[in-house]
């Protein structure tokens, strides 16, 4: 063998060795740069200004998971009852309950008791009117301003989105409502503010609402405090995406339907097509 050939074997084997890393290069890449972005993750979790809520287990998570509708119409007892004299839910309508928690007749009688500003009518003025099922929810203030006014400056934001608005969801919307204790040593609290270790900087402007008996729910269920935060976290994670169940349903079936093609296509791809398409022709 002249030096020639050994020469353009090595280099051949070098650009093979080269091309067959590349690879493992790359996926050496991807694992550092996850095992980074955890260990910040994990820095900002541990200088965080508040503590991060457990993953509660709510039926309606997972991907099989849907919502439970006595939790649904309990949370919309305590939204109605205790947060509805702050909080608005402009994006949700009266209709949005029916055949979910309540039936057309509860709902019809439950707007009955409303008045909702219409108009302007004939005269150019506007008027009061019974609340009817295409109606959003009637919001406590004018606009913010009033509600500033009458919150000492803070603004209660609105809860049609407040779900999906924060990281934890509905995890943080219980342990929001639940944690609420004594400030710890060292630390002091603002005149008007209240301690809670799980709102971003650990003060916040809203007292805690739910106390022990203070509702009594339609269907028996004793009203503690755990129980109707747990009731209006499960209402507030449903309007925030009250499809969910709609759409899982709708994936099982496109996934089921997906399936079912590609075995179909495997098969004739296999044992239909691979025959002809591999058969020899031999002419004499």
């Amino acid at each position: 063998m002249c030096i020639r050939d050994r020469y353009q074997r090595r280099v051949r084997g070098l650009t093979i060795a080269h091309t067959m890393s590349r690879p493992a290069n790359a996926l050496a890449k991807i694992a550092s740069s996850a095992a980074i972005g955890a260990l910040c993750l994990n820095q900002v979790h541990n200088n965080a200004d508040h503590i991060v809520p457990p993953d509660y287990p709510y039926s309606h998570k997972g991907f099989l998971g849907g919502f439970d509708a006595s939790a649904i119409r309990r949370g919309h007892q305590v939204y109605t009852n205790v947060c509805a004299s702050c909080h608005s839910m402009n994006l949700l309508a009266y209709r949005n309950l029916k055949d979910v928690c309540y039936t057309e007749d509860e709902i019809k009688e439950m707007c009955e008791e409303l008045e909702v500003e219409d108009g302007p009518n004939d005269e150019g003025e506007m008027f009061d009117r019974p609340a009817k099922l295409s109606d959003h929810f009637v919001a406590p203030y004018k606009n913010e301003e009033e509600a500033r006014f009458s919150n000492n400056g803070a603004y209660p934001p609105d809860l049609s989105l407040i779900a999906k608005a924060r990281m934890d969801k509905e995890d943080y919307l219980f342990a929001l409502l639940t944690g609420y204790r004594e400030p710890p040593s060292g630390i002091s609290v603002m005149p008007g503010m209240h301690y809670n270790p799980y709102f971003p900087g650990g003060q916040i402007a809203m007292p805690k609402q739910l106390m022990d008996g203070m509702l009594d729910y339609d269907d028996g269920t004793p009203a503690t405090a755990s129980q109707m935060a747990k009731d209006v976290s499960v209402f507030l994670a449903w309007a925030a995406e009250p499809t969910q169940d709609e759409r899982k349903l709708m994936g099982i079936k496109w996934i089921s339907c997906l399936a079912v093609a590609a075995a179909l296509t495997g098969y004739y791809k296999r044992f239909r097509w691979g025959p002809l398409k591999s058969r020899r022709i031999s002419y004499v």
